[in-house]
């Protein structure tokens, strides 16, 4: 079967609102497109385009496990569509993850975005990835981010320089997590592990003399040179690693805005994000697909005004018999707030009035202002 002949229909099975439709659906075109022509898929721009929007179309409202599902089965498909797979390695870790870890059509200028951009969990991965090439690798070093060096570390198959080395070996004197996997890293010569040697303790000292033989001599001489506060203000229980608030909020408004230019951003995006109870995300959704201030939204959600929330709600085109469920959903999120009880649903619904979003846009602006 050709995928360009029968665009039609799969385009038409895309706005299906049947979120079993939409599962059965990508991983069908999946499993079409790993059964069919592999060549032809990854040559020809049209059909590359075609892929790219059904996936993104049906990818952007799917639940959570849908989409882990998706990452799972494209991990090492050759023939992905490249936005497919950029998108789906900036989704949260779980999903992430096998995408990260294994797509062929992640390159290097990929995994280097992802350590600029994405969380520190997403970086620990970028750094765990078989094979890591010098680029990625100068990337992480430059960065020097204490979680992402130690699982650099403790990547035995990247493809690590002996000036790679030399450098994890001096940030290792400040950064206590890269100890443990320098001192059993299968490049390391016995220079610098002596090197090394000086920042460690007892239990990898004796690591390191058994496995280099190293002389008691040289031992001694590395000792009496090292500096005596080498291990001040290291935490010897380790390092956080899990994303802080501020990264995964930077995160998300980085998928909003790459979803917004490719025209795939849209209002179902708000009840999938308040579903997986990410409330940050809906208002930022909200703020993008309305061209509103983000404060806006924010004080709306924690004002005692539903109304303005169906305003916005309502601007965006959100039908009017689905606004109670986001509101009940924003609320549970956020401890009740927008306030007002049943009687602020009630005028909530007013603002779906027979009128254009254009109307509930500008009336939404200027009531904002008050808040």
């Amino acid at each position: 079967m050709s995928l360009v002949a029968d665009s039609d229909s799969l385009l038409s099975l895309a706005k299906s609102r049947s979120p079993a439709d939409r599962e059965r659906l990508l991983l069908g075109v999946v499993d079409l497109c790993a059964a069919g022509e592999p060549d032809v898929v990854t040559a020809d721009p049209e059909v590359q385009a075609l892929l790219t929007s059904i996936f993104l179309s049906l990818v952007v409202e799917a639940e959570r496990d849908i989409r882990k599902r998706l990452a799972e089965k494209l991990a090492h498909a050759e023939w992905a569509p490249s936005a497919l797979i950029n998108v789906l390695a900036l989704d949260e870790i779980e999903i992430a993850r096998p995408i990260i870890a294994a797509s062929p059509i992640l390159k290097d200028h990929d995994l280097i975005r992802l350590l600029a951009e994405a969380t520190i969990e997403h970086q620990i991965e970028v750094a765990r990835r078989p094979r890591l090439d010098g680029p990625v690798i100068a990337a992480i070093l430059k960065q020097s981010e204490p979680a992402v060096l130690a699982a650099l570390a403790g990547n035995p198959s990247a493809e690590l320089s002996e000036a790679d080395l030399a450098r994890l070996v001096d940030l290792a004197r400040q950064v206590a997590a890269v100890r443990s996997p320098l001192a059993r890293h299968p490049k390391l010569s016995e220079a610098l592990a002596l090197k090394l040697y000086t920042w460690v303790g007892q239990a990898l000292r004796d690591s390191l003399a058994e496995r280099f033989r190293l002389e008691p001599k040289d031992l001694e001489m590395a000792l009496a040179g090292a500096v005596v506060a080498a291990h001040a203000g290291v935490d010897g229980n380790g390092l956080v690693i899990v994303a802080r608030e501020d990264e995964r909020e930077a995160m998300e408004r980085r998928l909003i805005e790459k979803l917004h230019a490719a025209g795939q951003l849209r209002p179902g995006y708000l009840v999938r994000a308040l579903r997986e109870g990410r409330l940050s995300l809906f208002c930022m959704t909200l703020a993008t697909l309305g061209g509103f201030d983000p404060d806006h939204i924010r004080r709306t959600i924690e004002s005692d005004r539903p109304e303005l929330l169906g305003l916005a709600c309502a601007a965006v085109g959100i039908d009017r018999s689905v606004f109670p469920t986001i509101l009940d959903m924003v609320r549970q999120l956020n401890g009740g707030r927008p306030s007002g009880g049943a009687e602020g649903a009630r005028r909530a619904g007013g603002a779906f009035a027979p009128v254009t979003p254009q109307v509930a846009r500008a009336a939404f602006s200027q009531a904002a202002q008050s808040i």
